[in-house]
């Protein structure tokens, strides 16, 4: 092949384009030396340089599809690039969007485990609040069971005391009322001395009763008194009131001022107890003007 025909081919076609060119740049170049030469050394006359355009007739069609495959390539290149890119930012935002809803997952899980831990700890504080304060309402009842069953023995030891005290004083009672009332039996039936107390008890009741400003004719009340051998008085009651609670009051106050009744200590044991352990008395305030 000659030397030509490969600048042919290196020159992919353009071989009239590169020929023109190299000639007229020849040609300048010895026009150039051509006027160095044969001018006059004082005389040096500037021309202006022809400026050769060099322009492309026409393009070669096989360039030009190289060209525009090679465009088609990079735009494609480019699109999937651009595809693989969009793809990237897709798996990339899913895998961020993934690890975030991991992320609320494990916080709302350990925020769920801390609230079941206080929870379960808090149940853990009442039920120990509980079995302590069910403990110290047991203790609180005990020492109350004790303290009470102490109290009760206490009461019972009194009352036992108080009752063979009271059981001592009375067979003392009994044996003076007895031996006094062997004494007076001659002289008085027991009919007698029944109305004589009952008229001292009444006596000393009516002196000390202080009718009240509401008391009315045919008002009535009835006491229950019960008393010891001593005359002392024992209890005072209301068994029939007037309806007047100020009357009412007037007469147990009345009751209690003449008490005890010391003139009960001479009759007779048997006397006593069959007429006087228990006397009822009435109120009634008869004498008055309105």
């Amino acid at each position: 092949m000659s030397v030509l025909s490969k600048n042919f081919i290196i020159y992919n076609g353009y071989p009239l384009s590169f020929v023109i060119a190299l000639t007229l740049h020849i040609l300048l170049l010895a026009a150039v030396l051509y006027f160095q030469f044969n001018s006059r050394t004082e005389v040096l006359e500037l021309v202006q340089p022809t400026v050769i355009k060099a322009l492309f007739i026409d393009e070669n069609p096989q360039l030009r599809n190289e060209r525009a495959l090679e465009r088609q390539r990079i735009e494609r290149r480019d699109q999937q690039q651009i595809a693989r890119e969009r793809e990237q930012q897709r798996d990339a935002e899913a895998e961020r969007l993934r690890q975030e809803q991991a992320r609320v997952q494990e916080q709302t899980r350990v925020q769920e485990q801390a609230r079941a831990r206080e929870q379960e700890a808090a149940r853990a504080t009442l039920r120990e609040k509980q079995e302590q304060d069910r403990l110290r309402a047991e203790e609180q009842r005990k020492r109350e069971s004790e303290t009470e069953a102490q109290r009760q023995r206490q009461l019972a030891e009194a009352e036992r005391q108080r009752q063979q005290q009271e059981r001592a004083r009375e067979r003392e009672r009994e044996q003076q009322a007895a031996a006094e009332a062997a004494s007076a039996e001659g002289a008085r039936t027991e009919f007698e001395l029944v109305q004589s107390a009952t008229a001292i008890i009444q006596q000393l009741v009516q002196e000390n009763w202080s009718r009240p400003p509401s008391a009315r004719n045919g008002m009535r009340a009835v006491l229950q008194i019960r008393m010891l051998p001593t005359g002392e008085l024992l209890e005072a009651s209301i068994t029939e009131s007037s309806n007047d609670p100020a009357f009412d009051r007037s007469a147990e106050n009345a009751v209690y001022k003449a008490a005890p009744f010391r003139e009960l200590q001479n009759l007779p044991i048997n006397v006593f107890t069959a007429n006087f352990r228990t006397l009822s008395l009435i109120f009634q305030p008869e004498d008055l003007l309105n």
